[in-house]
C-alpha cells in the first residue's frame, strides 16, 4: 500500500518550515506518511494539480506565497471560511479526485493570541502592515475580535479594498506602508486596559528581502510586535521591538498553529502539541 504524503507549495519555497513540522508531528505519532516541500512557479500550478489530482496516494498540499489566491480558481470546492478570505493555504484531496481548499491562516494566527483575547480591553487596535494573502486572513481575524485596524500597504487603496471586503463597518483606516518609516510624536493613549499590536503580515525582512521600515514611535506604550515572517525566526523588526521595550510574537507561532489543523485534515489524527517546545527548538536552530 502506498505511503499517504502531502506537500508544501509555493514560489520561492526553499525556506518553508512547514516539512520539518509535520514531519515531527508524524514521527512523535509514529504515522507512515511523508511531507515535503515543491517549488510550484505561477505558471505550472495547473499542471502540478492536475499531476498529483489522479495520485491515490496524495493527501493535498499546504499552499504559500503566491499562490494562495490564484489556486482557487483551480479547485473543485472552497471551504466558506476560506471564501470569505478570498484565499487558500490547504488543499484537501477526496477519495474520488475532489480538492477541497481551506484557509486555516486566520486560526493560526489568533492561536498564541487567545489567552490576551479573553480578557476584557477598553479599547483594541491593530496597526497591520500587508496586503497580500495572509493580511486577508488576520483583518478578518481581528475586525471579527473586535479591533479597529490600520491597514498599510505600498498601494493604500488595495488596504482600503481589503478593509472595505473583509472589515466593513468599522472607524478602520488605511495608509500608506511609507507612513510608519518617519519617527513621530504623536501622544498615544496610554490607559492600562487598551490592546495595541503591531503586525508585519509582509514578506519585508524575509532573509533576501529588503527590511520592514517600522519606526516604533509609531506603537503606543505597551503594544505587542507580531511578525509572521519565519525565515529568520528573529527579524529585524522583532529585535527593534525588544529594543523599545514591546513584547514579541515571532512567526513560528502562527505556522505552528495553522500547521496543527492542516495536519488533522491530511492525516486524520491531532499533533502532539505537548512537544510544542521541543519543536520550536527544532525550528530556530
Amino acid at each position: 500500500m502506498s505511503v499517504p504524503h502531502a506537500h508544501v507549495i509555493g514560489d520561492p519555497i526553499a525556506q518553508s518550515k512547514s516539512p520539518l513540522i509535520h514531519g515531527f508531528w508524524l514521527e512523535k505519532l509514529g504515522i507512515a506518511g511523508r511531507y515535503k516541500a515543491r517549488h510550484v512557479e505561477a505558471g505550472n500550478l495547473g499542471e502540478y494539480l492536475a499531476r498529483y489530482r489522479d495520485d491515490g496516494s496524495w493527501i493535498g498540499c499546504n499552499v504559500t506565497m503566491p499562490h494562495k489566491q490564484t489556486i482557487i480558481g483551480h479547485l473543485d470546492q472552497i471551504d466558506p471560511v476560506a471564501r470569505t478570505l478570498g484565499a487558500v493555504n490547504t488543499v484537501v484531496r477526496q477519495e474520488n479526485g475532489a480538492l477541497i481548499g481551506f484557509n486555516t491562516d486566520a486560526d493560526g494566527f489568533l492561536e498564541p493570541l487567545l489567552p490576551i483575547l479573553k480578557s476584557q480591553h477598553l479599547f483594541r487596535m491593530a496597526r497591520i502592515i500587508g496586503t497580500g494573502g495572509a493580511a486577508r486572513a488576520i483583518i478578518a481575524a481581528l475586525a471579527h475580535n473586535g479591533f479597529t485596524l490600520v491597514v498599510a500597504g505600498r498601494n493604500p487603496e488595495k488596504a482600503q479594498a481589503l478593509i472595505d471586503e473583509l472589515a466593513p463597518g468599522g472607524e478602520h483606516h488605511a495608509i500608506p506602508i511609507a507612513y510608519f518609516a518617519e519617527a513621530t510624536n504623536f501622544a498615544f493613549d496610554d490607559r492600562e486596559g487598551c490592546l495595541d499590536l503591531v503586525i508585519n503580515a509582509s514578506p519585508l525582512g524575509m532573509r533576501g528581502s529588503p527590511e520592514l521600515p517600522f519606526d516604533w514611535s509609531h506603537a503606543p506604550p505597551g503594544s505587542m510586535a507580531y511578525d509572521i515572517v519565519t525565515d529568520p525566526v528573529e527579524t529585524p523588526f522583532l529585535n527593534a521591538a525588544r529594543e523599545a521595550g514591546h513584547p514579541t510574537i515571532n512567526g513560528l507561532s502562527m505556522l505552528v498553529g495553522q500547521a496543527a489543523i492542516a495536519f488533522e485534515k491530511f492525516f486524520g489524527a491531532a499533533p502532539p502539541r505537548e512537544h510544542d517546545n521541543e519543536l520550536h527548538e527544532i525550528l530556530t536552530r
